[in-house]
């Protein structure tokens, strides 16, 4: 059983008609969702519905963020640059898995022009219906929020362990 969530979504141009058929299929799993943008396919910039999007999220107005852009990498890039924002770029069910189960993702890109939709919504469904492990794995996504929040070369410091 999937808990409902409030999923914020963005996309470019190139990944807009996923965006809008994972949006209808999140809609029939009974989550909230809102779409920022890009409205059309016509040409769109990926960082600026990226940032949109996980500007959204932080502010905790959303659960999580689906972000689509030709790779995923570019508006992945662009979420990941709100503090807060821990999104990743997946292709495949155990990389959704573990980024929920070890990561606790907030946030997942898809490719538009690497995975076909029907994959893009079974790794959703993964993705939204694991939940965070948190033990150990809380630590590291503690550590990578103080990163975040010290985004300047050397800012950050933490002992390694031998």
């Amino acid at each position: 059983m999937i808990n409902k969530l409030k999923i914020v979504m963005a996309s470019d141009h190139v990944g807009y008609q996923m965006k809008k058929d994972l949006q209808e299929y999140m809609e029939s799993m009974g989550h909230i969702v809102e779409d920022v943008g890009a409205n059309n396919a016509m040409r769109a910039e990926y960082p600026i519905y990226g940032r949109l999007a996980a500007d959204k999220l932080a502010r905790g107005d959303f659960d999580r963020a689906v972000l689509i852009c030709g790779t995923g990498f570019g508006i992945s890039l662009a979420a990941n640059s709100v503090h807060g924002v821990r999104c990743v770029n997946c292709t495949d069910p155990y990389t959704a898995y573990m980024s929920r189960l070890h990561n606790n993702a907030n946030a997942i890109a898809f490719g538009g022009r690497v995975i076909a939709t029907e994959l893009a919504k079974s790794l959703l469904e993964t993705w939204l219906s694991t939940e965070f492990e948190g033990g150990r794995h809380a630590d590291r996504v503690d550590m990578l929020t103080d990163m975040y929040a010290k985004p300047e070369p050397g800012a950050y410091t933490a002992s390694i362990n031998p």
